[in-house]
């Protein structure tokens, strides 16, 4: 236990140079991501000479609810300001003395619940905040760490939350706890939940679905819940950082293409709790091996991307005959890098054909291709890449 706190100490988080960057430009700095991201410790250890309040805590909760002015002439100094979404009061207070003091990092905002977290932002804080994601660890942060696990199935099964490496807990126990602590709190604040149960059989239906197209009316009817049902509680899962829909690419080529998005989890421990897969062995031959080892692929590149401050946008693209490609990622206007993901540690020429026929399909654009597969070797081939899972160094170009 004392050598994982010891190796906990050294993760230095990748979000800390993008937000150090910003510290001068900004009054304002907000940090979102799902509970237990590892938020507050980073703000706490970035930030020590800050005087750190929780909204959580009732009695500031209090102070800051029915007393925003005397809650700001108590606390004038530079504030870190934990769940300030609970307050919706005080976005107003921060604008005005944002105007007021001129000083840039002031204050610093964090937040689990991202839908009003960012509307109270919008409406009060814009132009004087720098936003920021933090997710659980990325791949980097896990090998810096000597963390990440050199079998990729341990490393889907157990997860990238800091806590089950920080505190040695099992995963089951975890995700469990996760679940009862955690997401049930956000959702009986965003909205009414009759039947706790029926949620939790949603959220274990959409593990199931992880890496497919999205069809909400099916998960609606198989849980006996309506479509609007579906959609708003779908809704809740995206704000509080547990789910994202990867959106097909726009241009079509002059080919029928899919137009639904697909299905994934930020987290692919948190999938595999719901699907009861406990063991690497178990994993290895199942039937959602792919999908799994697809979802943990590009919700690492959605953590690179927003803890490296990247600025890219991700979609897949597929069309009627079927013809798939896995990621295509671009940065505003530049050059088009298309993925393919493959659980498996033999590559074959057949892995290409994908890549390949979307590059024949898309001519006149720059494209780069990569293959990223569960093996341990990369290779610069003529034409393309073949990037081993864990090398986070080669996975965002």
């Amino acid at each position: 236990m004392q050598y994982i706190n010891e190796q906990m100490n050294t993760v230095k988080r990748t979000i800390q140079k993008s937000i150090n960057q910003h510290r001068s430009k900004y009054p304002v700095l907000a940090v979102t991501g799902p509970r237990q991201s590892g938020k507050t410790t980073l703000l706490r250890t970035m930030f020590p000479d800050y005087t750190y309040l929780s909204m959580e805590n009732p009695d500031t909760f209090d102070f800051a609810n029915n007393d925003a002015n005397g809650f700001f002439k108590q606390y004038d100094g530079n504030l870190i300001l934990d769940e300030v979404q609970r307050v919706p009061k005080l976005f107003s207070y921060l604008q005005m003395k944002a105007d007021e003091t001129k000083s840039m990092g002031k204050y610093i905002l964090s937040g689990s619940q991202n839908f009003h977290l960012m509307q109270n932002i919008t409406q009060s804080l814009a132009g004087r905040v720098a936003l920021f994601k933090l997710f659980p660890f990325d791949f980097s942060e896990m090998k810096t760490a000597k963390l990440l696990s050199k079998n990729y199935t341990d490393a889907m099964i157990k997860g990238f939350y800091p806590a089950v490496y920080d505190r040695e807990i099992a995963p089951e126990n975890f995700y469990k706890n996760y679940i009862q602590t955690y997401l049930e709190k956000d959702i009986s604040q965003l909205v009414k939940v009759k039947n706790m149960r029926q949620f939790r059989n949603f959220l274990a239906l959409c593990a199931a679905r992880t890496g497919q197209l999205l069809n909400l009316n099916s998960v609606a009817n198989e849980c006996g819940i309506s479509q609007p049902t579906a959609k708003a509680w779908l809704s809740v899962l995206e704000s509080s950082y547990v789910v994202f829909l990867l959106q097909p690419y726009h241009e079509n080529f002059s080919k029928r293409i899919v137009k639904t998005p697909k299905l994934y989890f930020y987290d692919t421990g948190l999938v595999c709790h719901l699907l009861k897969l406990d063991s690497g062995s178990l994993l290895t031959n199942h039937d959602f091996k792919g999908a799994l080892f697809e979802n943990m692929m590009i919700a690492e590149m959605i953590k690179q991307n927003e803890h490296n401050y990247l600025n890219y946008d991700f979609w897949f693209w597929r069309d009627s005959a079927g013809h798939e490609t896995d990621v295509i990622m671009r940065k505003k206007n530049q050059v088009l890098h298309t993925l393919e993901i493959k659980a498996t540690q033999t590559v074959t020429s057949k892995f290409f054909s994908g890549l390949n026929y979307f590059e024949n399909t898309a001519k006149g654009k720059k494209i780069t291709k990569t293959l990223i597969y569960a093996g341990n070797e990369t290779q610069k081939r003529t034409k393309l890449k073949v990037l081993a899972w864990d090398n986070p160094e080669g996975l965002l170009g």
